[in-house]
């Protein structure tokens, strides 16, 4: 018998979240951000459900390859662009496009001598304008582009982009400083510009440009703080549960789980759910993490394990073994229990391992 953990992924969730992004941003194009196996929801199926998407971006060739396999023919972009001289052949042939961010990739591609009739590598020119983690100066933009542009290998219709550090607040001015420099950067130079990521698809209207990157907002996700993804009108796409598979009583004063780390305040019963940290769940869950049982909070106690959470079922006496547990979904936003494990709601959906069964689900959104 398989193990009862269950990934349910919502796939009317992902096209209507797609659809919604596109109200938000009426005159740019979409990039659906499809990378860590498609947030976490399984890359085919994600890249199948969003094939509207005017372009895919990936992480690495490898998801470029994936989906090309599938059959579909939308741009797919590797957004930290090649990492040696032989990946170019790669790109050529899997028609993918490079994020061009430093002196050697560009040197590569300067060096690089591709056969006669070979496609042009399409290009997205990376700025820093103050991530400080990938891309040139904006001093160097207009330079680099030039450099590009003298190669009869890459398509002259090259894309400038940036990528925001503090996007989801709001009210931080970081932000629109950024946009300023990459407004200086880019002034006078022609092409597309790409700047906002999905928080910045909410908060930012100013950045939205010709083209918008979004990721978490297509998966009914939220970074931003106190909020969730449904709180901007997007449906979460993935709901992960499990079973009840014993139910203890257990005495006042005796301790639950390893390190005896939680002690039972009276005479209750604890029940045992069959999920851990093995399965992706964060083993750094307190207690008090938020899990619903019957449609009412169950709460973690004890440490997370392995293989299994044990859960305060105090206000559940009708409770019996079978039940479904939920961890996350529609009815407890991924937010809610990332806030409680310390983390956000990208980490917990991107986590899933093997041994957890994936489901779709092809109901139609009420």
């Amino acid at each position: 018998m398989s193990r009862a953990t269950r990934a349910t992924i919502h796939l009317a969730a992902l096209r209507e979240n797609l659809r919604r992004v596109r109200d938000l941003v009426p005159r740019a194009k979409v990039m659906a951000v499809v990378k860590a196996d498609g947030y976490g929801h399984g890359l085919e199926r994600v890249a199948r459900e969003l094939s509207a998407a005017d372009a895919f971006g990936v992480a690495s060739i490898a998801d470029g390859q994936r989906i090309r396999a599938t059959g579909l023919s939308n741009r797919v972009v590797v957004l930290s662009g090649i990492d040696e001289p032989d990946d170019l052949a790669q790109m050529r042939r899997l028609e993918l496009e490079s994020v061009v961010h430093h002196e050697s990739q560009l040197a590569w591609i300067e060096a690089d001598a591709p056969p006669p009739g070979a496609r042009p590598l399409r290009v997205w020119l990376k700025a820093d304008t103050g991530m400080h983690r990938l891309g040139f100066a904006g001093d160097r933009i207009a330079e680099v582009r030039e450099r590009l542009l003298a190669l009869p290998g890459v398509d002259p219709r090259i894309v400038l982009m940036t990528h925001f550090a503090n996007s989801d607040v709001f009210d931080d001015p970081i932000s629109m400083l950024q946009v300023d420099r990459f407004e200086g950067a880019a002034r006078d130079l022609p092409g597309e510009r790409s700047l906002a990521n999905s928080a910045a698809v909410l908060g930012f209207p100013r950045s939205h440009a010709d083209w918008v990157r979004v990721g978490g907002l297509l998966y009914g996700i939220s970074v931003v703080a106190g909020r969730s993804g449904a709180d901007f009108g997007f449906h979460p796409a993935m709901t992960l549960s499990t079973r009840l598979i014993a139910i203890n009583r257990v005495a006042r004063g005796e301790r639950v789980g390893y390190a005896g780390a939680w002690e039972c305040p009276e005479d209750m019963d604890v029940g045992v759910a069959a999920i851990g940290y093995g399965d992706g769940y964060p083993r750094h869950a307190p207690a008090g993490t938020p899990v619903l049982l019957r449609g009412r909070n169950a709460p973690v106690i004890g440490r997370v394990s392995m293989d299994l959470v044990t859960l305060d079922l105090r206000g559940h006496p009708d409770a019996a073994v079978g039940d479904v547990v939920l961890l996350w979904g529609p009815a407890l936003p991924v937010e809610r229990v990332a806030e409680s494990a310390g983390t956000i709601g990208y980490e917990l959906v991107c986590g899933m391992t093997r041994r957890v069964d994936f489901m779709e689900d092809h109901t139609p959104l009420r």
